[in-house]
């Protein structure tokens, strides 16, 4: 038989194929009305894994493996189809609603702030960038930070979430599994990190460099140029700046922001000594509340799939199914769970696109755990 006739079978196969597709989703849809009247949830998994038992005993051991997924793959878009049906009595869209309008118009100029550090960190910049006069209230952890406004203290919080040459600010992502918080915005800083020592030391005098995890990854290079030196990982840039201040000693030196030599009357012996000229830093404002102002355009949610083959990729090709960019995902390990991830995700769309808010209603049936983190604007 020639090509061409093969094709023409082919295409009307296809062609009853996607009739009888239409036909079934319609059929799903009354399903999920019928489910709405009789407060069914939309996922049976014995009735699905019936389904696939089924299919797998009809198929033959040829085809057994593509019928399957096949079929699979069918079920999750009638899924997908019900949960959109759905979505206009989702809890998540009437809470991202209420937000919306209730949320004043303008971003606060002023607020409590909760920063971790102590005066002149990065986080202080940050949070300069973010509100006009904020009342900074300083804490020696992250964990901290999330409690203040957890608890109250602080109407917002200001922390480091990724950096674009050391990677994503693992403790942080850590610490949003244990805390309940909301992302209102976010801020892109320059970091320069620059070695300051108290006035009068020479740099060939420095054996002991002292400054955050992420500042020391991000001046490697710079710090095996200076042969044997010893480093100390401390809890912020501008607390290991104020340890050299405060110990008088010509051979400590600190990682630092430049802003920090003024302020602790350090010499600066070297300046912008991060690896690459390029070096920024993320920086998340998070608030108890759920405010979403206007012009937001990015979207942070977290998640945990079913530990099964397969599962992640259901939750991507959502993504690529409606048009929505993903600009970030990370992954880090649930405790007490071997070998299993919550995934976080950062999407470029704004909130008021309605396939955001289909999106956010079929992840919440898909998955075992999802949590809306907010919609915001990023300031560059």
């Amino acid at each position: 038989m020639e090509l061409s006739e093969l094709r023409i079978q082919l295409d009307k196969i296809n062609n009853d194929l996607l009739e009888l597709f239409i036909k079934r989703m319609e059929i799903a849809g009354q399903v999920a009305e019928y489910k709405r009247i009789n407060n069914m949830p939309v996922f049976d998994s014995g009735r699905e894994r019936q389904i696939l038992n089924d299919i797998a005993e009809k198929s033959g051991e040829d085809m057994r493996s593509y019928s399957t997924v096949l079929f699979s793959m069918i079920m999750e878009l009638s899924r997908a189809y019900q949960h959109r049906i759905l979505g206009s009595d989702s809890e998540l869209n009437s809470r991202i609603s209420k937000a919306i309008s209730s949320t004043e118009n303008l971003f606060p100029s002023y607020a409590s702030v909760a920063c971790q550090g102590v005066e002149g960190a990065y986080s202080q910049l940050a949070c300069e960038k973010i509100f006009s006069t904020p009342n900074i209230t300083y804490f020696r952890d992250f964990d901290s930070v999330f409690s203040a406004i957890e608890d109250g203290l602080c109407s917002y919080g200001i922390l480091p979430i990724e950096n674009s040459t050391a990677g994503s600010v693992n403790k942080v992502y850590d610490l949003m599994m244990k805390h309940k918080f909301n992302i209102v915005r976010s801020a892109r800083l320059k970091v320069d990190h620059n070695l300051l020592a108290i006035k009068g030391s020479k740099i060939e005098d420095i054996k002991e460099i002292f400054s955050h995890e992420q500042a020391i990854n991000q001046c490697a290079d710079f710090i095996k140029s200076l042969g044997h030196v010893t480093v100390h990982v401390v809890e912020n840039t501008a607390v290991a700046a104020k340890m050299v201040a405060q110990s008088g000693r010509k051979d400590f030196a600190a990682l630092s922001s430049r802003s920090c030599a003024n302020l602790y009357n350090l010499d600066c012996l070297a300046g912008s000594v991060q690896d690459k000229g390029n070096n920024y830093t993320r920086f998340i404002c998070i608030s108890k509340n759920l405010e979403i102002y206007p012009g937001a355009d990015r979207t942070s949610i977290m998640l945990v799939t079913a530990h099964r083959p397969g599962a992640l990729y259901k939750v991507l090709s959502r993504f690529y199914a409606l048009g929505i960019n993903l600009v970030k995902l990370e992954s880090r390990p649930l405790p007490d769970r071997d070998f299993e991830f919550m995934f976080y995700f950062d999407l470029d769309s704004s909130v008021y696109n309605p396939a955001l808010a289909q999106l956010l209603c079929e992840l919440e049936g898909m998955c075992e755990e999802f949590q809306y983190l907010g919609s915001y604007t990023e300031i560059i």
